[in-house]
Order: C-alpha cells, then sequence, then structure tokens
C-alpha cells in the first residue's frame, strides 16, 4: 500500500532524532501540518460508545493490569447476556453506535461461548457495530479450541463481529513484553492476528502504551511493526497511544520508582507517531488517560479523533485514573481549537456534524 505522495516517510533514525531533539511546539507544527495533508477539512470526529468487559477473570497475569481477577478470586464475574443487553439498551438511549467488547483472557471459555455472544448481540441489536476481541483473546480462543486463527476469525465474523480493537498490543517489544507481560502473545503473534483479520476483510485498530520499561528504541519498533503491517495490508484505521497508568499495578510494587509518564511525553510521542505513521489515517487522543484538556491538547499535536465518550470504562478506572466527557463536552472542545466536530461510526464515516 503506497502512502499518500505529499507526506514524507520518515526513517527510525530520523523520527529518533526528532523524538529525542526537536522542540515540542515544533514536532506539534511538524504533525498538524501532516494531518492537515490527510484531514484537509479541518473535520475532528468522536464515537458514542460504550466499552463492556464481559469477564475480568484472566490468567495471564499482566504486570500493569489493575482489572484482572484469577478464576475462583473475590470479584470476579462473567456478564450475563441480560446485563449486557441492559448496557446496550443503556446505549442506545444516548444515540450510541458501536461497544468496544473485550474481557480477561478466561481460561476455559471456548470458541462455542464467544459464537453464541456474538450472535445474541448482532441479531438482537442489528444497528449497534461489535468492535471486539483484542489479539490476545483471539490467540488464546483458538489453542483453547483447537483451532487456526483464521478459523476462529471466520466464525465470529459469520456471527457478527465487525471489527477488532488493537489493545493488547502494550510495546510490540519482546524485550518489554518479557518484563511485563510473559504470559502474553509475542510480537510476532498479535501481528499476525491482525493480518489475518484484515485478509478477512475486518478492520483493526492499533494501540500503544507506553511508560513501563519501553524506551525509545522499543516505541520506534512497535511503530515500525504497524508500519510494515499497514503497507501489507492497509487493515489499519486507526492508531491510539496511550501512557501507563502505574497505581495499583503489580509492576508498580515490582518497580516503585515507575511513575505516570509527563503531559509533555505524551505529546511528543503522539506528535512523532503522526509523522512515522503515514499510512494509518486517523490518530485517536487518549482523553480517557490524560484528561480532557491534554485530550484537546492533543488535536493541536496530530490527532484528528477525540475517541469514545466511553460510557463506561473499567481498566484505566481499576488504575485509579476515572476521567468522563459527553458528547456535548467533546463538541466544545473541538470547537474551542477552531476545528469542526463531528459524530462518526467506527468505520470512520461521518453520522453528524455539529
Amino acid at each position: 500500500m503506497s502512502q499518500t505522495p505529499k507526506i514524507k516517510r520518515y526513517s527510525d533514525n530520523e523520527i529518533k532524532d526528532l523524538l529525542q531533539n526537536a522542540p515540542l511546539r515544533e514536532l506539534g507544527r511538524m504533525a498538524n501540518k501532516t494531518k492537515a495533508l490527510l484531514h484537509p477539512d479541518k473535520i475532528t470526529t468522536f464515537i458514542v460508545d460504550r466499552n463492556i468487559n464481559y469477564t475480568n477473570i484472566c490468567w495471564v497475569d499482566c504486570k500493569f493490569c489493575a482489572f484482572k481477577r484469577r478464576l475462583g478470586e473475590e470479584g470476579q464475574y462473567i456478564l450475563s447476556f441480560e446485563e449486557i443487553d441492559q448496557k446496550i439498551e443503556e446505549l442506545l438511549a444516548i444515540g450510541g453506535t458501536q461497544i468496544l467488547f473485550q474481557g480477561g483472557v478466561h481460561p476455559k471459555l471456548k470458541i462455542e461461548y464467544y459464537e453464541e455472544l456474538v450472535a445474541h448481540i448482532a441479531q438482537k441489536y442489528p444497528q449497534i457495530t461489535i468492535h471486539g476481541f483484542s489479539a490476545i483473546e483471539i490467540n488464546y480462543i483458538a489453542k483453547v479450541s483447537h483451532l487456526s486463527i483464521q478459523e476462529v476469525l471466520t466464525r465470529l465474523k459469520a456471527a457478527g463481529l465487525s471489527s477488532i480493537p488493537g489493545a493488547g498490543a502494550e510495546i510490540l517489544s519482546d524485550r518489554v513484553r518479557d518484563v511485563i507481560a510473559p504470559k502474553k502473545l509475542d510480537s510476532d503473534e498479535w501481528i499476525e492476528v491482525h493480518r489475518q483479520a484484515h485478509k478477512l476483510g475486518i478492520k483493526s485498530s492499533a494501540t500503544m502504551m507506553f511508560g513501563s520499561v519501553d524506551d525509545d528504541d522499543d516505541i520506534i519498533e512497535h511503530w515500525r511493526r504497524l508500519r510494515d503491517l499497514q503497507d501489507e495490508t492497509g487493515g489499519f484505521r486507526a492508531f491510539i497511544l496511550w501512557s501507563f497508568q502505574p497505581n495499583n499495578t503489580p509492576l508498580q510494587k515490582e518497580i516503585p520508582t515507575i511513575t505516570k509518564a509527563s503531559s509533555n511525553r505524551y505529546l511528543r510521542l503522539l506528535s512523532c507517531a503522526r509523522l512515522y505513521l503515514d499510512n494509518i489515517p486517523n490518530i485517536q487522543s487518549s482523553w480517557v488517560t490524560q484528561g480532557s484538556y491534554i485530550g484537546q491538547l492533543a488535536l493541536l499535536f496530530g490527532a484528528n479523533d477525540l475517541g469514545s465518550t466511553m460510557m463506561e470504562e473499567n481498566v484505566v478506572a481499576a488504575a485509579g485514573e476515572r476521567n468522563s466527557m459527553n458528547q456535548e463536552e467533546m463538541i466544545t472542545l473541538i470547537k474551542d481549537i477552531g476545528e469542526y466536530p463531528a459524530k462518526r461510526n467506527t468505520a470512520y464515516e461521518i453520522l453528524e456534524r455539529y
């Protein structure tokens, strides 16, 4: 897949030099110039959706997670179909169009459970887009069900799955993954799940969690893997960058010196991501981890999407970070910087302008 001719393709060395040495304002100016080439109409989008975590039971034991519970542990749950229906009804009542559907990696749930769950939602709520199941979930469903990745994705798509989120990428550097999530799938496996999804016509998003034990080389390796796959498949719709939230996590207990990354670091990385990922059309602001005002500032550092109103969010909240924003607040923040707000769907199609 060829990138837009007007947009410069940065080498790893060039982006590392900018990341480490360019003044923050200059990075913002450069990123916004690239953003304007990709989105010349000055429209900033957002989506009204709900994050439904169908279970918090997980065997993977990632050290950066404060949300998970082990099987049999106090506080564990699997939502019933009736509870999920109630959450979707509440979302529909505020004009929502998508559910971000993911959970812990349950050790015992096989493909039949997920097929039934997706089909139930797709048939009862055909107006809702199911954006669900991270690469680690799909990878494990395949293993426990004795199926290939392609077979799992084919069956879930047939049941009603529309697209998959980029969760579970963290940093696509096995040096980092071996420290923060040694039981999780490796970088190549994460990429392969998304490659197989794209081949089946299932679009996806890509994420990156920075600020644990990663360095600049790890971050650039992550971006390079995403850009290479996008050149191959064109299947990523968006990139979302967010910072590690250390509170209440095992990793903070293990390495007490780890603290939340600064807003400066977030904006530097966001700008460089916009410059380097020339073939991924949309960059999303992570106001959920950064707060609404840094989330707004991100729109001047390369982001063209404010993400979700996030009717429900549990994973970041479990680490002590609780930010919220409704549709009216998003519209105000976007207008405040001189851009035009628009509600979109999962495919980044405009539903309504304001």
